[in-house]
């Protein structure tokens, strides 16, 4: 059978659409539980010319992480204009959303998944890894009403990240902890959180 000739642009839709299916499978079945074989079949190409484009799943991950940003932005300016959502009601529901992804469509890597990923990005992929994902939580806060300075998004970084790799990680990657009390224990840290911005938000509006 002849191979294809594939044009650029062929080649740059192929990606693209291997980008947005990874992210879709990743979001409703976890990026664990997400296979090569599963976004290569559904785009409809072979498993080597999957790998044309991206040299692992690490790489993919990394990628389809980059396509959702804008849409969780859109996300949280849509809960953020909902006139039938108090500010501190929509950001809870946002917080909410964003733990619960894999009910969500939203794709949340685990501990052993930022593992991974860390191993096997390069020095420069990580920073910008790192840039892109301060610009991210920096735009949240912003759309929050609250100014974002430096201080303030490597803090909302990390509650957000704790909350929700704590709800990922319970009960297989952290036994000791109890599972019947995680959706309290969640629930609990987002109304801390939500506190938290708030006094943050007074401050911004003094």
């Amino acid at each position: 059978m002849p191979k294809v000739a594939y044009s650029e642009e062929d080649r740059e839709r192929i990606r693209a659409k291997l980008i947005a299916v990874g992210l879709e499978l990743m979001a409703e079945q976890g990026i664990q539980h997400t296979t090569v074989e599963q976004i290569y079949k559904k785009v409809g190409i072979s498993r080597t010319f999957f790998y044309s484009f991206f040299a692992a799943k690490e790489d993919l991950i990394v990628e389809t992480l980059y396509l959702q940003q804008p849409k969780i932005i859109a996300y949280v300016k849509q809960l953020m204009a909902d006139p039938a959502l108090s500010w501190r009601d929509g950001v809870k529901h946002f917080l909410y959303t964003c733990c619960y992804g894999e009910k969500n469509g939203i794709a949340v890597l685990t501990i052993e998944e930022q593992q991974l990923i860390f191993r096997h990005l390069s020095k420069e992929s990580y920073q910008t890894f790192r840039k892109k994902q301060f610009r991210l939580f920096g735009e949240i806060l912003e759309n929050f009403g609250i100014k974002a300075n430096v201080e303030r998004i490597h803090l909302f970084t990390n509650l957000s990240l704790t909350v929700m790799v704590i709800r990922r990680a319970i009960p297989d990657t952290l036994p000791f902890f109890v599972p019947e009390a995680a959706d309290e224990t969640v629930d609990f840290q987002l109304n801390a959180i939500v506190d938290a911005l708030e006094k943050l938000k007074e401050e911004t509006n003094i």
